[in-house]
């Protein structure tokens, strides 16, 4: 029996079965994104970026005005950083000791923001398929790369999805109920409600993104159905009058603290310049997301692929219709856009897993095209991250092949189920089957790999940090004041002090000689003209240690010695 036939319509009906699914996807969403959750080190350059702005609100108390050191952040609104505050302000009156250093509580946000896309992507497809193809969107997007690791970053995009799949959810029910009297006037009360707050709380968060997806749908499905009489239901004067509620306070007060820089900053400097070319180095082209979908949407990228015959004869049904408006425009939208990054695409993906479950749910796979080679990727992507997990851990920490050894059988078993998918033509069993490979391979790959001996090189920061709180048991002082120099990553500023230098190694030097209880990270390169600025302060400054790495961004070799000056009773 498959997953589809378990929760056939008629299966998981009424109110206590459905909460059961709802538990059994966080269940499910929790074990795919928790390993290496709060081991992982802040991951450069994006996310300590967000934490350190979000540490400087706790710092200053100031918070409407976002700020990377001295430097104004006026890139994204401020939903995130008050999420991530509301997290650790709660640790630190809960007594979590150092909270404001652990990336982890700036997570939370984003965790939450995962699971709920997933749980808003099974409600959103209960409008439009069987409850058991529902129940196949939601694991299939849980189960995606992409996804998983932005559950484990403290950035914006797993909460954007969350409230584009909310939206979408609600403008489902409005499609597929048109010309009919099924919804109740409270109910499209409630559903409005639920519209208008995922959009504020998505401007909120990350601008036009949330807002943008469902207007281009129900464009094309005004065009479609050449009416738009049934978008009336979203009680568009009420519901921006909410939605402004939310936005405009701090819209208002963040364009006063920075005399309207912000709004030239947000869509002059960042949008407009994305639009232009390729921001920061993060150019594409057209096509390139589709490219990378194989990698990002992986376990589900297969099937969907194997589902689009099947997309395109039954693109005219309001379901499929729907899903097609939810996703064709937006993705030809950001392809068409010269900065090209991964997360960019979340919040489709949901549209993209519940095409691929109505395909599962009417077994009309192409299983007997020349495209079903295409299924062998589920079995063979878990196989090389497993390798190369295993080669890793083996090379210098024997005693984690085990997991390894754990997953080989799941992994026959999953080639087996392979082979009697392309056979029997129906594919439902390989769901459950793609989100346990993925589970294993996440648990070696983020709580292993990531985490474990193999990737010390690249954590730099961290070391660092735990280099200058060596220092600090070795000199008289309360603190020590930073100053780095060859090394200028945001995690270093977030796991040390806000106010740490960034400086040539002649600044260094001279940063060194003007008081004690200081630190420098000095890059080899920048040694001699760091002794040479110190002259006759040279005697009460000493090296401690030398680190050596990689640096996470670039891959470029990194060599730092760690000089202290002591207080001065030393």
């Amino acid at each position: 029996m498959t997953l589809t036939d378990f929760l056939a319509p008629g299966r998981a009906t009424g109110q206590t079965p459905r909460r059961s699914v709802a538990l059994l996807l966080v269940l499910l969403s929790l074990a795919l994104f928790l390993p290496g959750f709060a081991s992982l080190q802040p991951m450069d350059r994006d996310e300590p970026r967000f934490a350190q702005a979000t540490k400087q609100m706790l710092e200053t108390g100031d918070f409407v005005a976002i700020r990377f050191q001295e430097e104004a952040r006026n890139k994204k609104p401020v939903g995130v950083y008050w999420l991530q505050a509301g997290f650790v302000a709660g640790a630190e009156a809960l007594g979590v000791p150092q909270a404001r250093s652990k990336i982890w509580l700036y997570r939370l946000p984003s965790l939450i923001g995962a699971v709920a896309t997933v749980l808003f992507t099974w409600w959103a497809a209960l409008a439009l398929v069987g409850e058991g193809a529902a129940l196949i969107a939601a694991m299939l997007v849980a189960s995606t790369i992409l996804l998983g690791v932005e559950a484990r970053l403290a950035k914006t995009d797993a909460i954007i999805a969350a409230t584009v799949a909310a939206a979408m959810g609600v403008l489902a029910r409005h499609w597929m109920a048109r010309g009919q009297r099924v919804l109740s006037s409270a109910e499209q009360w409630r559903l409005a409600g639920v519209f208008w707050t995922a959009l504020g709380v998505g401007l909120l968060i990350k601008g036009p993104i949330t807002p943008m997806v469902p207007t281009f749908a129900s464009l094309a499905l005004a065009i479609h159905a050449r009416a738009a009489g049934w978008l009336r239901g979203l009680k568009p004067l009420a519901g921006l009058i909410l939605c402004l509620a939310l936005v405009a306070p701090w819209f208002v007060l963040i364009m006063i603290a920075t005399k309207g820089a912000f709004l030239s900053d947000s869509l002059g400097a960042d949008m407009m310049s994305k639009v232009a070319g390729g921001q920061e180095a993060h150019g594409a082209p057209p096509g390139s997301y589709i490219a990378a979908f194989f990698l990002t949407g992986w376990p589900m990228a297969p099937l969907t692929l194997l589902s689009v015959p099947f997309v395109w004869r039954a693109r005219r049904e309001p379901a499929v219709a729907f899903l097609l408006a939810w996703l064709v425009p937006a993705w030809l939208l950001f392809e068409a856009v010269p900065t090209k990054l991964p997360h960019y695409v979340l919040p489709l993906f949901p549209a993209l897993a519940i095409l691929t479950a109505a395909a599962i749910e009417r077994q009309a796979l192409a299983l007997g095209s020349r495209l079903r080679w295409v299924l062998w990727l589920i079995p063979a992507v878990a196989v090389v991250l497993l390798l190369v997990g295993l080669i890793g851990h083996l090379a210098l920490d024997a005693r984690a092949g085990w997991l390894f050894y754990l997953a080989a059988p799941f992994v026959l078993w999953q080639v087996w189920r392979v082979a009697l998918t392309i056979r029997q033509r129906a594919a439902g069993s390989l769901v459950p089957g793609g989100a346990l490979l993925a589970f294993l391979c996440y648990v070696m790959t983020y709580g292993g790999v990531m985490t474990g001996p193999v990737f010390q090189p690249f954590a730099m920061s961290p070391r660092l940090a735990e280099a200058r709180a060596r220092a600090q048991a070795l000199a008289s002082c309360p603190d020590l004041a930073p100053v780095s120099t060859g090394y200028r990553e945001p995690s270093l500023v977030f796991l040390t002090r806000t106010d740490l230098f960034f400086q040539s190694g002649e600044g260094a030097g001279r940063f060194m000689g003007q008081g004690s209880c200081r630190i420098a990270f000095v890059s080899a390169a920048d040694e001699s003209a760091f002794q040479a600025a110190l002259g006759a302060g040279a005697s009460g400054v000493r090296l401690t240690e030398r680190l050596t790495g990689i640096n996470l961004n670039g891959g470029r070799r990194l060599d730092i010695g760690v000089y202290l000056r002591q207080g001065e009773g030393r």
